[in-house]
């Protein structure tokens, strides 16, 4: 079994979809723990260090930290790869219909979830959201 990490991010908090969401992946996985919390800018410039130096990256950690966010912790066999495809394309607009980027999605950076993409990655993502999870 693989535990991955999706975060619904805040504009799809605002949007009032967080169960939409949820439902849509707890057909596929396990949930193992659910948080709500608003990112410090520090958190989300060390959650986002993989982006620093592009151009975009000081409007997604002022984005991430705007406001609260919910992490949801999944469990699955390749999780982290089914999870990828149920969320969909990076731009909302490229995403297959269906998926939850191109359901709730505006734009790249407005684009209703993160996802981990490698199990490196959701290794060191996870504890943002759960500190006490033991990989």
């Amino acid at each position: 079994m693989q535990r991955t990490l999706l975060i619904i991010k805040p504009d799809a908090v605002k949007k009032k979809v967080i169960g939409k969401i949820i439902s849509m992946v707890e057909k596929e996985f396990a949930i193992r723990g659910i948080c709500m919390k608003t990112l410090t800018p520090e958190e989300a410039k060390k959650f986002y260090k993989v982006h620093e130096g592009k151009d975009f990256y000081e409007g997604l950690v002022e984005f991430m930290s705007s406001s609260p966010s919910v992490g949801v912790l999944l469990e699955g066999e390749n999780a982290i790869y089914r999870l990828r495809e149920i969320v969909g394309a990076t731009d909302p607009k490229k995403a297959k219909p269906g998926t939850i980027r191109s359901l709730f999605g505006t734009n790249i950076r407005f684009n209703a979830v993160h996802a981990s993409d490698s199990p490196e990655a959701a290794k060191y993502e996870i504890p943002f959201y759960f500190p006490n999870w033991d990989a």
